[in-house]
């Protein structure tokens, strides 16, 4: 079950190869001559579009021309970074939102209606699973939560209400990987649409597209955008499948400004760059804290200790910069301290920009949750997650070395 997305070297050099990535990220979505002959896309700051005459109107409507209307329909640069985005991941079509979450909402909110139910593998971002709990239920639908890969699990929690599945691959903050094959069998025999939110892989690493699955959703804020300054979210699929997601979308209005679909369009450019750096630093770093006395344990799926590293050797490229550790023998308190002595990794939340980041889950995102929660959660007090950049990888292992020794000396 190997991937077509991996290294083109395991692909036989019979077979016709399409643009790589990289020529992808720069070119894809684009045409040639652009207004002005300008080399890059021009951000188009519009509110409203004209029409020449009546006819033109009519000719918008019955022809489906894709031509401005009303910002809240869409953008030039919009549909340029759709294309774009909807090619690196090898979909057909792609919805642009103003956020990952906008994004996620935005295709349940086409999706379920009352009385209907999805499906979730527990370890997933807190965000989704509150929105559902606590807001998708006060219009009547079900969500139900299976321990992450258990495919035995989901399956059995599927009824005739039942209208998606859905997981992180890899899952968030425990990098559990997904057998993506197996995932979207288990929908296509139920007729149920399945969703794979593939924020932490990016289309570099993993293509769920390609194994059947019929939704996948970025935070294009992450690795996608990768500099820390823009907000946005996309889902990719069919055409078919994503009419009534892009309809919705204009009604609801949770779209992109033209300013930050430029920057996304600009980051794009150097993807497959930063995420080679990216995978190159998770990877080292995963190393060095497997081997440090100090470190209990590592989540990182490009370790041969990871439960699910076959599962990501069979199906990723390559395995990201996000690095979950746990600290031997430490309180809340004491693993606090190593992030606190952190000089190059600055303490924030997200992941995916050029700048590592470095937080302890506890504190960043559950300390207001019961312990009790927690451990549901799989979050533990000695937890530290590590977001690498693209700093130089010797300095990156340094920054931690350092840290963890003052903190643990102290």
């Amino acid at each position: 079950m190997v991937s077509p997305s991996r290294d083109v070297k395991q692909v036989s050099s019979a077979e016709p190869q399409g643009p790589g990535l990289s020529t992808l990220s720069v070119h894809a979505g684009e045409s040639r001559q652009k207004p002005a002959n300008s080399l890059t896309d021009p951000i188009v700051c519009a509110s409203t579009y004209s029409f020449e005459n009546s006819q033109a109107i009519i000719d918008y409507i019955e022809q489906d021309q894709q031509r401005g209307e009303y910002g809240r329909y869409g953008n030039p640069g919009e549909w340029v970074v759709e294309q774009k985005l909807a090619a690196l991941d090898g979909a057909e079509d792609g919805v642009l939102y103003s956020s990952g979450m906008a994004a996620i909402v935005g295709l349940f909110m086409t999706r379920l209606n009352q009385g209907d139910e999805v499906i979730f593998f527990d370890e997933c971002y807190h965000r989704s699973r509150e929105f559902c709990t606590k807001h998708l239920s006060r219009f009547g639908v079900v969500t139900r939560q299976v321990k992450a890969c258990d495919y035995e699990a989901m399956e059995d929690a599927i009824n005739e209400n039942t209208r998606l599945l859905v997981s992180e691959s890899p899952t968030n903050p425990h990098l559990s990987v997904v057998d993506l094959e197996r995932f979207a069998t288990i929908g296509k025999k139920h007729q149920v649409d399945t969703l794979i939110d593939a924020t932490l892989a990016t289309p570099y690493n993993l293509r769920p597209i390609e194994y059947g699955v019929d939704y996948v959703l970025h935070s294009a804020t992450k690795y996608l955008g990768g500099h820390n300054d823009l907000l946005a979210g996309v889902i990719v699929g069919s055409k078919e499948k994503l009419e009534d997601v892009r309809k919705l979308r204009g009604i609801m209005g949770a779209i992109n400004a033209p300013h930050s679909i430029y920057l996304l369009e600009r980051g794009l450019k150097t993807f497959e760059l930063r995420m080679e750096r990216h995978n190159q630093n998770g990877q080292a770093v995963a190393e060095f804290l497997a081997d440090h006395p100090a470190v209990e344990k590592v989540y990182y799926p490009g370790l041969e200790s990871h439960p699910y590293y076959e599962v990501a050797q069979e199906t990723m490229r390559g395995f990201g910069g996000l690095v979950t550790f746990l600290v031997k023998d430490a309180d809340w308190r004491q693993t606090a301290n190593i992030v606190d002595h952190c000089k190059i990794a600055r303490i924030a939340p997200s992941l995916g920009g050029v700048e590592t980041l470095i937080e302890q889950p506890l504190v960043m995102s559950y300390f207001q949750c019961t312990p009790e929660e927690r451990k549901r959660f799989g979050i533990q007090d000695n937890m530290i997650r590590v977001a690498c950049g693209i700093e130089n990888t010797a300095d990156l292992i340094q920054d931690l070395s350092q840290a963890i020794d003052q903190a643990t000396d102290s």
